[in-house]
């Protein structure tokens, strides 16, 4: 694993498969059943992974990060997707709850400390989890950031992004009326809430695509399909954080707080020609911070998948081993 080249396809980066040597489903207390799993080393250096979306699920890809010899690697689906239930929930499902849901996997297992590594929205997670609790987190590992900020949702529902792909925008707000168009995230939101399941999952499916076809530099061909269950809740949970500004007390917030991290190491990872999460946050975020080490890899997107993101991130977690 030390002679990784440079230009070699990202799975030729990435640690062979490995299964998992504990799964299981924590309740939670209050309707949510939370899934989790363990990989790795079980007497290895804890770390948290946190997928992105809201809603997108932990995938066994997420797992090949990290040499299994010497990291004890935690997965879990975060509420209303993947493998916990109930599915596409959002009863009792916050930035709040899924906070509260790490610290109770973190007690479950018996980890005092552990890293946090995450990516788009995992990273947001794992900003807002270490500030929440700063004693808890060892290290940072964050690829294309996303601070949960009103800027950047325009951004992407509100034409920025649009203006690179006409021809995939115009798809995107064309499901929606006219006079509904200056708030695109409500409008989707009625149609996601709606109740008719056939609609929900149809308007689902819309949402879901317009964002995975931004997610690599790569991408040329029509938008595709997303499998009907996983589109329709990973676009209900994404709404509705969106459609509640992450459920942050204000617009800001993490760079707000950002003290309360400045004395945990980071390594931040971040596409140059990320479209759906630009450089600009992960700059802003590492400005003025000793501590956080920012790379911003050339000629790569958003997708934890691009080659350039992966070999820079398992570059990244083995200079950590020690």
């Amino acid at each position: 694993m030390d002679q990784r080249s440079g230009q070699k396809r990202a799975v030729e980066y990435l640690y062979p498969p490995i299964e998992p040597f504990d799964q299981r489903v924590i309740d939670m207390g209050d309707g949510h059943r939370i899934y989790v799993e363990q990989c790795g080393h079980p007497a290895g250096k804890p770390v948290i992974v946190l997928h992105g979306g809201p809603g997108g699920g932990c995938s066994p890809a997420m797992r090949r990060y990290f040499d299994p010899s010497v990291y004890r690697v935690v997965l879990f689906d975060q509420r209303g997707c993947g493998r916990s239930r109930p599915h596409a929930s959002v009863r009792d499902n916050t930035t709040w709850h899924l906070v509260s849901d790490i610290e109770t996997i973190r007690e479950t297992l018996g980890i005092d400390r552990w890293m946090a590594f995450g990516g788009s929205w995992g990273a947001t997670l794992a900003l807002i989890y270490a500030i929440s609790h700063p004693d808890r987190v060892e290290h940072l590992v964050l690829r294309g950031v996303f601070l949960m900020t009103l800027a950047e949702l325009r951004w992407f529902y509100g034409g920025g992004a649009g203006a690179f792909f006409p021809d995939l925008w115009t798809r995107f707000i064309g499901q929606i009326p006219e006079d509904e168009r200056s708030d695109l995230i409500g409008a989707y939101h009625r149609r996601l809430f709606s109740g008719n399941l056939m609609e929900e999952t149809r308007f689902g499916r819309y949402w879901a695509n317009w964002e995975n076809a931004l997610a690599s530099v790569h991408f040329e061909a029509g938008l595709g399909e997303s499998p009907a269950e996983y589109a329709r809740a990973f676009a209900r949970l994404e709404n509705h954080y969106f459609q509640n500004a992450g459920f942050l007390e204000h617009d800001g917030w993490i760079l707000a707080n950002r003290s309360r991290i400045e004395h945990i190491p980071a390594h931040i990872i971040q596409g140059r020609f990320d479209m759906i999460c630009p450089p600009l946050a992960a700059w802003q975020l590492s400005q003025g911070w000793a501590r956080a080490d920012l790379r911003l890899v050339p000629l790569s997107g958003h997708a934890l998948s691009e080659p350039g993101i992966s070999s820079e991130l398992v570059r990244v977690m083995d200079a950590l081993r020690g």
